[in-house]
């Protein structure tokens, strides 16, 4: 349980080192992305969220609906801003990744690498096949919980089921950046966070905390990235 704690402690702790001198001027891009895609989300879900939740909702169950429809409302918005999560993260990777080194940077007090044109096509090729790697591994879990979400009955579990998966999908998604920076792949990402399983869920749930809030969830991506990077530090997980 403390090493639950110190990773959702250390998830939010990223919004006070976005502000560090030399650091804000990364956060602009990855923020406007997800202002953008976060922005549709929420407009999709607003528009849609009642007519799918009505649709999911066993007839004979209805005598429940104040209990289940919360769950399945939860799930909806899971789905959703997981999905919209996903492709904000693949279109910011690179920027991302430039973020992480340089909070890295300032914690440890090492300088950054600078970054020319051709190094930075080779950030763009390595993140995005990282952020595809990731997607793949998504979708090997996305069939099954999409349908015990359509099974009656069993469906009932679905909410809390996207909730572990989201908040362990989004440990990985962070906690790559600082990793990967050092050289790490996808798979040895993988064998961090099972390492670190409780520390890692810490900081994926506090992720998911961050997503779930309208407003908040503008800031979710960058906050995440630098708070992932704190605890990758912490842990001296350095070659």
């Amino acid at each position: 349980m403390f090493s639950f704690i110190k990773g959702f402690l250390d998830g939010f702790s990223g919004f006070g080192l976005l502000f560090k001198p030399g650091i804000k001027r990364f956060v602009l891009i990855p923020f406007i992305i997800n202002v953008a895609l976060f922005s549709f989300a929420t407009k999709l879900l607003g528009e849609q969220l009642g007519i799918w939740v009505d649709k999911l909702l066993p007839s004979w169950l209805g005598w429940l609906e104040w209990l289940i429809w919360p769950l399945f409302a939860l799930a909806a918005l899971l789905i959703v801003f997981y999905s919209f999560t996903v492709v904000a993260n693949l279109i910011s990777a690179p920027f991302n990744s430039i973020l992480s080194s340089r909070i890295e940077a300032m914690l440890t007090g090492k300088k950054p690498e600078d970054i020319n044109s051709d190094g930075f096509i080779k950030l763009i090729y390595r993140t995005t096949k990282s952020e595809l790697q990731k997607i793949l591994y998504a979708i090997k879990w996305f069939i099954p919980l999409i349908i015990i979400t359509f099974i009656p009955v069993i469906n009932i579990i679905s909410p809390f089921l996207w909730i572990i998966f989201a908040a362990w999908f989004f440990a990985l998604e962070y906690n790559d950046y600082p990793l990967a920076n050092r050289g790490d792949y996808f798979s040895e990402v993988q064998t961090y966070n099972r390492k670190h399983r409780m520390c890692s869920l810490g900081l994926g749930s506090a992720v998911f905390v961050l997503t779930s809030i309208p407003v908040i969830n503008f800031f979710a991506m960058p906050v995440a990235v630098a708070g992932a990077t704190k605890l990758i530090t912490k842990t001296n997980h350095i070659k």
